[in-house]
């Protein structure tokens, strides 16, 4: 597989955009493209699926390692792909590089696009430019000017290119049909976008006449990944939450799953009970913001209820462990763990982290360690202080604990890749074919 990186001095300088716009682009010109965005980020994957029609992944050393980034490439649906880098582009762990845009670059061997929008600046965006693309180990190879006239890129462009020695590759206008709101979990969801495919094509337009992609589609190169097998199948099925109020899944995990068990797909908010299982996954998402029809399931949240008290195995992160507790806010939930979820107006714990098995799990032995990453505004009260997790933020002092077990259930605010836990991943679907079916 080629590809290309889009990255960015900082966050809001439209990267997701330029990407959204670049891979329409290049599928419109007919060729076999997918997207990826590096980090643990959720949404702006499903903005880049839109564009690209096909699911799109994500790439990240800590929460995958190596070789899980490599089994991410390898799940890609295209030839060709365009990687979104998170951040900037040398923005890592704490106040580091490590696993920046910058340091997956390098590990993949992919070159970097730079979009730079000048705020209030003409020739002093060369030396900025320039000392980025200079840094020892850097892809930079090319340009493009974002939200700029085009008399402005005309002045720039030679400047850039004479002090630099990058290709630049256009310019795109300021459009405000273009931008994207917030919400408290980075970027709105792109199912709540309104018209968002004809933003994509207005972008793809936009692209198709400024900037030069056959001059970026050569800076695409093979990336440098070793393929990685998928593990032994599993006899057994795995319910996953999902639907507006639990989407929040890697698609990684999800394909994973696929691979080696059979995969039963429901709605807490839709359908009247839990389907048939051997294990339950409750990823994350907005249960807050549909608490009111959660709650109005009652069937749902009795059969859920019903296979954790027989014994079912459930693993659940972040909106799912929320979903469990009695009550999110003043809304009954399941009830598996005693106590209610409650909304702040900041974040809590959030970023990597690093995670040690207080006890034996599904996840594990005592003592073993996984990767993982914390984003979220919500806290729990809770009696329940039968805690698995010992849990420390990566290259940081802060720790705390967290993985709430009841029987064969396990809950907590972390999100996990299993890509970059594989050992954590095989003893849970182990975990739950020793058991049955569980409950039911």
């Amino acid at each position: 597989m080629k590809g290309v990186m889009i990255t960015a001095p900082a966050s809001g300088s439209g990267k997701t955009v330029v990407t959204m716009g670049i891979i329409r682009a290049l599928a419109d010109l007919g060729f076999n493209v997918c997207g990826f965005k590096t980090g643990p980020d959720y949404i702006d994957t499903a903005f880049i699926q839109t564009a690209s029609g096909k699911e799109a992944g994500n790439l990240d050393m800590h929460l995958q390692g190596v070789d899980g980034m490599g089994m991410s490439l390898l799940m890609g649906e295209g030839e060709y792909c365009v990687i979104e880098g998170a951040m900037g582009y040398f923005d890592g762990i704490y106040n580091t590089y490590e696993n920046s845009s910058f340091d997956i670059a390098k590990t993949l061997n992919v070159n970097a696009i730079l979009v730079f929008t000048p705020r209030g600046e003409m020739f002093s965006a060369v030396p900025k430019i320039k000392g980025m693309a200079d840094f020892p180990g850097s892809t930079i190879k090319a340009v493009i000017l974002n939200q700029v006239s085009e008399r402005t890129y005309k002045l720039l462009k030679e400047p850039i290119q004479k002090y630099t020695g990058l290709h630049l590759l256009g310019f795109i206008p300021k459009m405000s049909d273009l931008e994207l709101k917030s919400r408290h979990l980075g970027l709105i969801q792109s199912i709540e976008v309104d018209d968002l495919n004809n933003r994509i094509q207005m972008a793809a337009d936009i692209i198709k006449q400024n900037i030069d992609l056959n001059l970026l589609v050569k800076l695409m190169e093979e990336l440098d990944f070793i393929p990685v097998d998928y593990p032994p199948v599993r006899k057994i099925t795995v319910a996953v939450a999902r639907d507006p109020a639990f989407s929040f899944y890697y698609r990684e995990n999800l394909k994973l799953l696929s691979k080696c068990c059979n995969i039963e797909y429901f709605s807490p908010l839709q359908d009247r009970e839990l389907p048939p299982c051997d294990l339950l996954y409750l990823g994350g998402g907005y249960p807050e913001l549909y608490r009111t029809e959660l709650a109005a399931n009652r069937t749902m949240l009795a059969s859920i209820k019903a296979f954790a008290d027989g014994g079912g195995c459930i693993y659940a992160e972040c909106g799912g462990f929320m979903y469990l507790m009695e009550y999110i806010e003043d809304s009954r939930m399941v009830g598996v763990f005693p106590g209610k979820s409650l909304m702040t107006d900041k974040l809590q714990n959030f970023g990597y982290i690093d995670i040690e098995l207080k006890k034996d799990c599904m996840l594990g032995k005592a003592k073993d360690r996984l990767t993982g990453h914390e984003f979220h505004k919500s806290i729990t009260v809770s009696s329940n202080s039968d805690t698995v997790y010992s849990i420390k933020k990566t290259k940081a002092d802060a720790a705390w604990s967290g993985g709430h077990r009841y029987k064969n259930v396990l809950a907590g605010y972390p999100h996990i890749s299993f890509l970059g836990n594989m050992n954590s991943f095989l003893s849970m679907l182990d975990y739950a074919a020793n058991r049955g079916k569980g409950g039911r």
